[in-house]
């Protein structure tokens, strides 16, 4: 079973389920940002992708940032400020048990799910 980890409300969330379903794919979705598995994922997710890919430095959240918190940001301080403010993590994150996609592409999730 896919496990697609975001924000309900999200754009580009929705998208994702549309295809999901359309496709006939089965997933279980959890919003992390009420559920608090930030904590408990952000490590593995980052070691199975890079924090630069997971850090949505494009969103709203990122641009309400102080100047100090985005400068020179490492893994070290991308995995804080992503466990800090889960908004941070690039929609959606979809965990196939072998293959960790992050953000929405449709030819990546043809290309991984099908």
């Amino acid at each position: 079973m896919l496990t697609i980890y975001g924000i309900k409300n999200c754009d580009t969330m929705k998208k994702a389920f549309v295809w999901l379903s359309e496709h006939g794919l089965e997933y279980e979705f959890v919003d992390y940002k009420k559920t608090g598995v930030v904590e408990a994922h952000l490590p593995d997710w980052i070691a199975r992708s890079d924090y630069k890919t997971l850090l949505n430095t494009r969103g709203l959240m990122w641009k309400k940032l102080s100047d100090a918190e985005r400068a020179e940001v490492d893994v070290d301080k991308a995995q804080a400020l992503m466990r800090q403010y889960p908004a941070l993590i690039k929609r959606p994150v979809l965990d196939s048990g072998k293959t960790l996609l992050v953000g929405f592409d449709e030819q990546k999730y043809a290309r991984e799910l099908l």
